[in-house]
């Protein structure tokens, strides 16, 4: 008797995921010996369990950053579709060959929205749902410290349960959930990819926060909210894609309520930024083309800027500095978890799984990692120069 096992890719896209795959693989191989001899079943028995079991632990134990999260065999190009997902790569880094189309406000809602729609799987996948960096804290997870740093940017607006707070590009909301259970308030979020939003309001249906969680898909330099409707509003690590910083910033201080608090982390270089460096020059263009931004912005602007619109600066001071531990920790302490992830993107963009150009993508993010990190241990570069800003009465 012979038997036609099924093709990989039926085994990755098993209806009820990898594990009953995995059996379903093994059941096939058992099936097979009879049909074998006693050392041919056994060399055939040897080599599925081997397959099996190193499907299991390099997908469900060694793959996702949260056992939640996105799965490696779902990885896809956001609102892209699969076999678009190339050209788009190509379309966003043929955005910096134009550096003048770099500060011009209308080309920058697009590119933004791209770059989200191939990255965020990946984000959610080898990452987590908080697309931010945070100090390192001795004895805690990458996971908490997270949290606590989200929780700190709403305990600084001093905002009561119940109030209606603003989340200034939210992505897939795991600050919003984290700052919605923390303080009760009604949080917005507002993001302009529509992939995003949709992952969004599934993780908030999951975590039971939808009463409290609300997401809008729309670009923050044109909010489609009314003036003074908020009692408070917060970025992290966001207003850096807009083209002009004052820009978002008047739009904040249009739709908060008078004496509400706004606090945002920066991403900003530093003083020890040196233009005249080329090392200096490498690293933060580095982060700009594999972080979609329009240009990083000196830590000195930007209270100038929230002041240009209007806001009174209550306190302002980068959270990365001592005794604040290397935010940028995380990202070292996760090479090896990304040549895994590298091999395994590669091996499923291969069998057709995951689109065409997603490890274009997958090493375009490890490449700006090393430049992140470059720019955290030179101290030219820092994702937490935090501002609160208070709109007068």
């Amino acid at each position: 008797m012979s038997v036609q096992l099924p093709s990989v890719k039926t085994i990755w896209f098993y209806p009820n995921g990898t594990i009953k795959a995995i059996i379903a693989f093994i059941s096939i191989t058992l099936f097979s010996l009879f049909s074998l001899s006693p050392m041919d079943s056994l060399a055939l028995f040897c080599t599925g369990a081997l397959i099996a079991g190193g499907l299991f632990w390099f997908v469900c134990i060694l793959g996702p950053a949260e056992q939640k999260g996105k799965r490696a065999v779902d990885l896809s190009g956001g609102s892209i579709s699969a076999e678009k997902v190339q050209d788009n790569y190509k379309q966003y880094w043929s955005f910096f060959r134009r550096p003048k189309e770099i500060e011009t406000a209308e080309k920058v809602p697009d590119f933004v929205d791209t770059f989200y729609n191939l990255v965020t799987d990946i984000y959610e996948w080898g990452w987590g749902q908080s697309f931010h960096f945070s100090p390192s804290i001795p004895g805690k997870s990458h996971r908490d410290a997270t949290r606590i740093h989200e929780e700190m940017a709403v305990d600084l607006i001093d905002v009561k349960p119940g109030d209606r707070i603003l989340d200034v590009g939210c992505g897939v909301g795991g600050p919003m959930r984290a700052i919605a259970s923390h303080s009760r308030a009604k949080v917005v979020g507002i993001t302009i990819n529509e992939y995003q939003v949709n992952r969004a309001r599934l993780h908030n249906k999951k975590a039971g926060l939808e009463d409290l969680c609300e997401v809008v898909c729309g670009n923050f330099l044109e909010m489609p909210f009314q003036d003074n409707s908020f009692d408070g509003a917060y970025s992290i690590e966001a207003t850096c894609h807009a083209p002009q910083l004052e820009d978002v910033y008047a739009e904040i201080f249009r739709v908060l309520k008078p004496g509400s608090l706004y606090v945002s982390y920066e991403w900003v270089t530093t003083e020890k930024y040196r233009a005249d460096n080329p090392e200096h020059v490498d690293i933060i263009q580095g982060i700009e083309r594999g972080d979609a931004l329009p240009g990083l912005r000196n830590y000195k602007d930007i209270a100038e800027m929230a002041r240009k619109v209007g806001f009174e600066i209550v306190k302002e001071r980068d959270l990365a500095k001592p005794p604040a531990q290397p935010w940028w920790t995380r990202l070292k302490m996760g090479r090896i978890a990304y040549w895994r992830n590298h091999i395994l993107v590669t091996i499923l963009s291969a069998l057709g799984i995951a689109p065409k150009g997603t490890v274009d993508v997958h090493e375009m993010l490890f490449v700006t990692a090393d430049h992140l990190t470059r720019g955290g241990e030179t101290g030219i570069f820092t994702p937490m120069h935090m501002i609160l800003c208070r709109k007068p009465e």
